[in-house]
C-alpha cells in the first residue's frame, strides 16, 4: 500500500545550527514536529513560505499520494511540486574555539615594535534561522558548528586584530601584565562584533579572550620583560632589608632598653644611684693601680678629680681615703696568714670568712672613715655610728 503522508522531523546534535531533511516533495498532509529548542522552515517551489516553531503541524503541498505519481511520469519521475524542510538548531552553542595571530602594534610603555596573538572562545545563538538559512547556507544540506566558525574567521580576523591594537594603546596596556585586562578587553570586542554576526541571523552571546600569545623568544621581548620584573623585584628588595634594618634597630633599642630597666631596678635594690656607680668603677680602677700615687705623677691629684663633678668628685675622694685607711690598717687570715684590708669580710686567698674585730680607734663601721669623737654619723658616707 502506497505511503499517505510522511513525518518529518529532527533528533541530531547540538553541534548542528542547520539541518535539510532528507525527505523532499513530501505529499501533502505530512506531519511536521517541532522540538522546543527548534525552529523549521518550509520551502515550497524554491520558496521560503512559512516558518515553525515548536509544536506539530500538518503541511499543505501540492504532492496528492496518486494524482502526483501520474503528474511525475510525464516529468520523468520527478515532482514539478518542489518542497522541503529546513531545521534551525536554536540552543546556545557554547565553547566555540577561535583564534587570530599577528596582531602587530607599538607596545604603549616601553615603545617597542610588537607582534602578539590571541585565541579564546565565544557562545553563539541562532537568532533569526530565516536570514542565516538564505544568506549563508543557500541550498546546501548541513551548516555545522566549524563551518560557521570557519566563515566568521575572518570577520574575527580583521575586527580583532584592530579593536585588539586600538583597545591596548588607547587604555596603554602594558604587554607584561595584559593577563590582568583579559575580561576588559573581552568587554570592549563584544559589541563590536555583534552586529558582523546578526547580520546572518546569529547572536554573539558571549566572547572571551583567554590568552594573549607573547613572543616568547624575541630577543627584545626578552630584554624588556626582564627590565619590567627587575624593576619590581629591586623595589621588594629595598622594602625588605628596610623593614629588617628598622626591625633590627626595634629590637636593639628593646634590648637597651630591658638592660637599663634591670639595672635601675638593680640599684634601687642594693641602695646607690648611677653617679656612686660611676665613682666606684673609677675607685675600682684606681685600686687595681697599686702605685696610686702615678695619678700625681701623671698630672691628674685627687683634688683634680674631684673638680670633674661635685658628686662623682666626692664619691672618688671618699674612696681614696679609704683605700688609704685600709692600706694603713690591715689585719691577718686566721686561717691563711694573708694580710688583708681591715674592711676584708673573706680571705681573697682562701675564702675565710673573716669575724669583725673592734676598730683600735673610733672609725666608721661601713666606709673606714676617722670618725671625730662623739660622731653619731659618718662625715663620709652618712652611716649611723651608734
Amino acid at each position: 500500500m502506497a505511503k499517505i503522508a510522511d513525518i518529518i522531523k529532527y533528533e541530531g546534535d547540538n553541534k548542528t545550527f542547520v539541518w535539510k531533511h532528507p525527505c523532499e516533495d513530501f505529499n501533502n498532509l505530512t506531519q511536521l514536529i517541532v522540538h522546543e529548542s527548534q525552529e523549521a522552515i518550509f520551502f515550497m517551489n524554491g520558496q521560503a513560505l512559512d516558518v515553525f516553531t515548536a509544536g506539530r503541524y500538518t503541511l499543505e503541498t501540492e504532492n496528492l499520494p496518486i494524482l502526483g505519481k501520474m503528474l511525475n511520469r510525464t516529468t520523468g519521475n520527478v515532482s514539478p511540486f518542489h518542497c522541503e524542510v529546513y531545521f534551525i538548531n536554536k540552543t546556545i552553542q557554547m565553547a566555540i574555539k577561535w583564534g587570530v595571530g599577528n596582531v602587530g602594534y607599538m607596545e604603549p610603555t616601553y615603545n617597542f615594535p610588537l607582534v602578539i596573538g590571541a585565541g579564546g572562545e565565544l557562545i553563539l545563538k541562532v537568532e533569526n534561522g530565516k536570514k542565516l538559512l538564505l544568506k549563508l547556507v543557500g541550498t546546501e544540506n548541513l551548516l555545522l558548528q566549524e563551518k560557521l566558525v570557519s566563515f566568521f574567521r575572518g570577520i574575527l580576523a580583521t575586527k580583532v586584530k584592530s579593536v585588539l591594537a586600538k583597545t591596548i594603546k588607547k587604555e596603554k596596556i602594558n604587554i607584561f601584565e595584559i593577563d590582568e585586562r583579559l575580561d576588559d578587553l573581552s568587554e570592549n570586542l563584544l559589541p563590536l562584533l555583534k552586529p558582523e554576526f546578526e547580520e546572518y541571523g546569529v547572536s554573539l552571546e558571549r566572547f572571551l579572550i583567554d590568552r594573549i600569545l607573547k613572543p616568547e623568544d624575541n630577543e627584545k621581548y626578552q630584554k624588556f620583560e626582564n627590565l619590567h620584573f627587575r624593576q619590581y623585584a629591586d623595589i621588594t628588595d629595598a622594602k625588605i632589608r628596610q623593614q629588617v634594618d628598622i626591625i633590627d634597630e626595634q629590637t636593639k633599642a628593646q634590648k637597651m632598653l630591658i638592660e637599663s630597666q634591670a639595672l635601675a631596678t638593680k640599684r634601687v635594690q642594693e641602695g646607690y644611684t648611677y653617679q656612686q656607680e660611676r665613682s666606684f668603677d673609677v675607685a675600682s680602677d684606681v685600686a687595681k693601680n697599686e702605685a696610686s700615687g702615678q695619678f700625681t705623677n701623671m698630672g691628674i691629684g685627687i683634688g683634680t678629680m674631684a673638680g670633674v663633678g661635685g658628686v662623682v668628685g666626692g664619691m672618688l675622694n671618699q674612696t681614696m681615703g679609704n683605700l688609704s685607711n685600709s692600706q694603713s690598717q690591715e689585719i691577718s687570715c686566721a686561717n691563711c696568714g694573708t694580710r688583708l684590708p681591715s674592711t676584708a669580710r673573706f680571705c681573697y686567698v682562701c675564702g675565710n670568712k673573716i669575724e669583725p674585730t673592734a676598730p683600735t680607734k673610733n672609725v666608721c663601721m661601713n666606709c673606714g672613715a676617722d670618725l671625730p669623737n662623739g660622731s653619731k654619723f659618718c662625715l663620709q658616707c652618712g652611716n649611723r655610728v651608734e
